[in-house]
């Protein structure tokens, strides 16, 4: 069966639609993969038909209504059995698709879109959103999303089956290759969208109280620049490094080199509240203890599985006596070992081989 995947990047970083496509190729569906074309767009080479299409504007209401057009007219042109949209900025033209021409629709919901940081306080803007997924869900043929929390509130919200696929890596058993861990304890905070209230500043505050150990911030996003600032305000330039996004394998062999990742949001927007984040699993399938905030996701994880240490709040003393818990601890190695059984249960293929296709074969 011929499926297009809709994605309202520039297709080069997002490695759940990556494995999405790699899953479905695998099916022996043929994928061809849609997204944007920006400037900064590197030469994609993947085993599958890539296509990325030109908007003109890269944000606001002009890019989604640009983004969807082309979408749609791309489809219309371009026959498909199965529409794959991830996420709900590409939803309405799958959708429209459907009533055209009865073309199969799934939805991968990559977080709670309607209760989105970028969201908070922005009530029209919000309300159209909601509209726009009140209006499609009802045409959706499967609906898929991240974890069990957000999957909970869609199912009460439509009165439906929601599946779950969480955005965890290939399961890869060969550790033959594995890097050499940093002679100096070392901490990472890893992600391509370090925003505000994802505990990025307070980290970093909290390297005022911390001797022997360093951290790196590694990948993107609005906090950025106030990390930097931070970071030189509180003369930790020698302690704390910024390094830029990295590909997923460059990632993944600084990442096997650290003795702790960390994932701090804060439970300020129902979004956070309810998330999953990627590096969590990247850092348990590096052999990386972790330690976390208590949002009830991560919280569950790390519980489950041993794998590191829950802290109560997100503020800079916290922080650094949970940092100071783990690489301190007696149970370092045990938290280490655990990884590993945690690696093989939680990995990409666990949830994509319960997916029911059987509604749009």
């Amino acid at each position: 069966m011929r499926v297009a995947v809709l994605v309202s990047n520039d297709l080069t970083y997002d490695q759940r639609v990556s494995k999405i496509c790699d899953s479905l190729q695998h099916k022996k569906w043929e994928v061809q993969l849609i997204g944007i074309l920006k400037p900064e767009s590197t030469f994609l080479q993947r085993t599958y038909s890539t296509n990325r299409l030109r908007v003109f504007f890269s944000k606001g209401p002009l890019f989604y209504f640009m983004l969807n057009m082309r979408m749609f007219f791309y489809l219309l042109f371009h026959r498909t059995e199965i529409i794959w949209a991830n996420d709900l900025d590409v939803l309405w033209p799958a959708v429209l698709m459907k009533k055209l021409r009865g073309t199969k629709v799934i939805y991968d919901s990559h977080e709670y879109f309607t209760e989105a940081e970028g969201l908070t306080g922005r009530q029209r803007i919000k309300a159209i959103w909601t509209r726009i997924e009140e209006r499609c869900i009802p045409h959706v043929d499967l609906f898929v999303t991240v974890n069990e929390s957000i999957a909970s509130i869609y199912r009460k919200k439509y009165n439906r089956e929601v599946l779950v696929q969480r955005n965890m890596p290939i399961l890869v058993e060969d550790e033959s290759e594995r890097e050499e861990l940093f002679e100096t304890k070392t901490v990472v905070l890893q992600g391509a969208y370090i925003d505000p209230d994802r505990g990025g500043l307070e980290l970093v505050e909290a390297f005022q109280y911390l001797e022997g150990i360093q951290l790196l911030i590694v990948g993107a996003g609005r906090d950025l620049e106030n990390i930097k600032s931070r970071i030189i305000e509180l003369q930790l330039e020698e302690k704390v490094k910024v390094l830029p996004r990295m590909s997923y394998f460059e990632l993944k062999k600084l990442t096997q080199r650290v003795h702790l990742g960390v994932s701090l949001d804060k439970p300020l927007h129902m979004n956070y509240t309810l998330s999953l984040p990627n590096k969590l699993f990247d850092y348990i399938h590096a052999g990386v203890p972790v330690l976390v905030s208590n949002l009830v996701e991560p919280a569950r994880i790390v519980n489950e599985y041993a794998v590191g240490e829950v802290i109560s709040d997100v503020t800079p003393k916290t922080i650094a006596g949970g940092i100071q818990k783990i690489l301190d601890s007696s149970s370092y190695e045990a938290y280490r070992a655990a990884t590993k059984k945690a690696k093989s249960a939680l990995h990409w293929q666990a949830d994509f081989d319960k997916l029911d296709f059987s509604k749009i074969s």
